[in-house]
């Protein structure tokens, strides 16, 4: 008995140390993210987690955001959701309507009217290029209360859609078209990477998308392209953010960085919000990745997006 009693207690102690490990803060890598900030011009904040020790750094990381294009992950989740209800199916077929147009280079934006397209490939370019009218579209089909809801109900307190989205006018007009806080954004990714989103199929084919970005040219230009990343940025006039999960070789670490009320509004790549993604992609993968010895080819500028 006092022996099973000594194995319990020591389970136990096991299990609080776990927990607490998963919590704990990374005070190094917090400082170097204080040094990255220091002089913005702007309002930034940052999430940071290694996923292998559980470790955390973070700034501001519960500050509300505008999510510009990172949105489109929870509209993700919200299509696969319906899709998992057999609401929706991956592979049905749907028709282009003139109507559905946000005008801008978008390769759905190029379709006529009456063409027809798959859900999957709808889905694919609102991930994998952004597409606007794409993302637009599958947030009509799904709705933005029920993605709301879907958000909620999966933790996530202030990761909202806005625009389009009855009784949202007044964080639209804040925020724009949707907002999230770092950590929130993170943890999403996190849960899509883990297969908790939906189910463990529909993560498998989301996370899937989120690793074939075409828009490379910012956080993922600072990681070696031999590595998976799964990623998904947004830009607006003030404020550009990122989200990635990098599947590093000594463990897979994620990061989300967003900004707000920028001095800088240009979109030029040396644009300062630009600038603070690289810089902490770099920051990140050297800190995680010390031996790597990898940096970005000699002229590679000429090929950014």
């Amino acid at each position: 008995m006092i022996r099973k009693s000594i194995v319990l207690f020591v389970t136990l102690l096991c299990l609080v140390y776990t927990a607490g490990s998963q919590t704990r803060t990374d005070k190094r890598l917090t400082k170097e993210l204080h040094k990255l900030v220091k002089d913005f011009k702007g309002d930034a904040g940052i999430y940071v987690q290694n996923l292998r020790t559980g470790r955390v750094a973070a700034i501001n990381a519960d500050t509300i955001f505008p999510t510009a294009s990172m949105i489109k992950v929870p509209i993700m989740c919200g299509v696969f959701d319906k899709i998992e209800k057999k609401e929706l199916s991956y592979h049905q077929s749907l028709t282009y309507r003139d109507s559905l147009l946000y005008a801008g280079e978008d390769i759905l934006g190029s379709f006529k009217d009456g063409e027809k397209i798959q859900l999957s490939k709808v889905q694919m370019l609102s991930i994998t290029t952004s597409d606007n009218t794409a993302s637009l579209w599958l947030q009509k089909l799904v709705g933005s209360e029920h993605i709301n809801k879907w958000l909620a109900e999966n933790g996530f307190e202030h990761t909202r859609l806005n625009s389009r989205t009855a009784g949202r006018q007044a964080y639209q007009k804040l925020y724009g078209w949707g907002q999230t806080t770092p950590r929130e954004m993170a943890l999403l990714v996190k849960k899509i990477r883990e297969g908790q989103a939906v189910s463990p199929a529909a993560s498998e084919r989301m996370y899937r998308n989120m690793i074939r970005i075409y828009w490379d040219a910012e956080a993922l230009s600072e990681i070696p392209p031999y590595i998976q990343a799964a990623s998904k940025q947004g830009a607006v006039n003030r404020a550009r953010s990122e989200v990635v999960l990098v599947n590093a070789p000594h463990g897979d670490y994620v990061f989300c960085i967003a900004t707000k009320n920028q001095e800088d509004e240009s979109w030029t790549p040396d644009n300062e919000g630009y600038r603070l993604i690289r810089n902490l992609s770099k920051l990140l993968w050297n800190y995680y990745e010390p031996k790597s010895g990898w940096k970005p080819a000699m002229g590679l500028e000429r090929y950014g997006d």
